[in-house]
């Protein structure tokens, strides 16, 4: 088995690379972003069916990203707590 310390060192490695994930899903969120402002612009006006659809699709996922955000934090939050009380 693993020391404490050896434990705390891979808990600590886990969680820079869930940060990682984390900074990756900004990035993400931010292409989406503009992609909303783009198709916005591209189809003002319209009130076509598949516009909507597009709209709320990429609203959907803007909510999808911040609820994985939300998630792995607490997945490091939960790592973290593990990791201090050893």
């Amino acid at each position: 088995m693993a020391g404490v310390e050896e434990i705390r060192a891979g808990i600590a490695l886990a969680n820079e690379q869930a940060s990682a994930g984390i900074a990756a899903l900004q990035q993400a969120e931010q292409a989406l972003v503009e992609a909303q402002q783009s198709l916005a612009m591209a189809t003002s006006g319209s009130n076509q069916q598949e516009v909507s659809q597009a709209h709320g699709l990429l609203a959907e996922a803007l909510q999808g990203i911040s609820g994985m955000q939300s998630t792995i934090q607490a997945c490091i939050s939960s790592a973290d707590s593990y990791s201090a009380r050893l």
